[in-house]
């Protein structure tokens, strides 16, 4: 058996199975699952349409690169969505089976596993595959703190320079999971200049970059930040957009990578063996998503509706800041112990959070998301208030009595 695979952590879910065990919630109250981004609005009907007309596709291979259509109608929106004068679907675009397997595949086919010493630098708390996809592919995490205190900014410039003569990879998240923030442009430039002196290849996780809650204002975007510096053809790097929280559709597993067309080249060869194209039914569905944009507008609408009505409810007795995008809250704990405050709210109140030091590591001196919980608002806006309900009454219990917790 290959012998990294020892080298991973348990899933931050089943940490938490392993932490409420044993704890018992009230049965008579309905259990409110705010632990996990999976996305319950309902799935578009012409989504559902174009799915059905599209089972023809079932009897034929995909292709890897995908069916023409689909990447045109990918690259399309992106021209839309970021403004871009031209990007093309036949080079700079890849149907991918969700960004989830494309974030952890794309590591394998950057990588060399002969080199030791190669790292792969990632925010902290983050999305775990980018971890698992670095010390499979033979590579050594790094982590950039994401703290209240730096506002949850990528401090590119506390990362070492022996570091960055390193790095072969950096992934990053924006709209960030869990914090909600949303990279800046100079950001972005700082890190495109690292790229050009190491060399390294950036990975842009942008699978919550259509929850936002600011019809006049969308969150800035890899591809729109190179435009705007003027990096003709994206060098060095690759974007990865999802289907699943813009279009409620996480189990059509589709999505995309666009960017760089060597790096795309290279990871086309690689699903070629990977064998991850996407069914050609799920890509007709997805072609009819992706020409739409009434349902992800009526989406937003219900997010903003569950974040207000959420914060209205919550912040006076637990306090919340307010996302720039995605659809979490990420939430200080009193007391400071976000796994006692895990069990003790689900063991009350039959509310599931999950708890910030399970999406982090102990990285230069601290664990940027001990003391943190992250709630998804991804239920309905009636089970929402419900949920605010109970965190509300627990928080202003906890308040009066915070022995309990501390």
């Amino acid at each position: 058996m290959n012998p990294r695979l020892d080298l991973l952590h348990p899933y931050p879910f089943e940490r938490l199975r392993q932490l409420l065990a044993g704890a018992n919630p009230p049965a008579e109250r309905k259990p409110v699952l705010l632990y996990i981004g999976e996305p319950q609005h309902p799935a578009p009907q012409l989504v559902k349409d174009a799915l059905n007309a599209g089972m023809g596709g079932l009897a034929r291979y995909p292709l890897t690169r995908g069916l023409p259509e689909l990447r045109q109608a990918i690259a399309q929106w992106l021209q839309r969505r970021y403004g871009l004068s031209s990007i093309d679907a036949e080079t700079e675009v890849l149907p991918v089976a969700g960004s989830r397997e494309a974030l952890f595949s794309i590591a394998q086919a950057v990588l060399d596993p002969a080199e030791a010493e190669a790292l792969v630098v990632c925010p902290n708390p983050f999305y775990q595959i980018y971890e698992g996809a670095a010390l499979l592919a033979g590579a050594k995490p790094y982590y950039v703190n994401l703290t209240a205190e730096n506002g949850f900014r990528t401090q590119w410039h506390d990362v070492p320079e022996s570091v960055w003569k390193r790095t072969r990879l950096v992934f990053t998240c924006s709209p960030n999971n869990p914090t909600g923030r949303v990279m800046t442009l100079a950001e972005w430039q700082r890190l495109f200049e690292l790229s050009d002196r190491h060399g390294f290849v950036v990975i842009s996780d942008e699978c919550y970059s259509e929850i936002y809650f600011d019809e006049s204002n969308p969150p800035l975007g890899a591809l729109a930040a190179a435009r705007e510096l003027g990096r003709e053809g994206f060098p060095r790097l690759v974007v990865m957009g999802s289907l699943s929280k813009r279009s409620n559709v996480p189990g059509l597993r589709s999505g995309f990578a666009a960017g760089d067309r060597k790096v795309l080249d290279r990871f086309a060869l690689y699903r070629t063996y990977h064998g991850a194209a996407v069914s050609n039914t799920v890509q007709l569905g997805s072609v009819a998503a992706w020409k739409d944009e009434a349902h992800v507008v009526e989406n937003r609408r219900l997010y903003r509706e569950k974040f207000a009505t959420f914060y209205e409810r919550v912040n006076p007795v637990l306090p919340l800041s307010r996302p720039e995008a995605a659809f979490y809250y990420w939430v200080q704990v009193p007391g400071g112990d976000d796994q006692a405050f895990t069990r003790e709210l689900y063991a009350a109140t039959n509310v599931t959070v999950l708890p910030g030091s399970f999406l982090s590591r102990d990285a230069h001196g601290v664990n940027p998301g001990r003391g943190f919980v992250r709630l998804a608002l991804v239920s309905t806006v009636e089970e929402t208030v419900e949920a605010a309900a109970r965190i509300a009454e627990f928080a202003a219990c906890r308040r009066s009595s915070p022995s309990s917790i501390a």
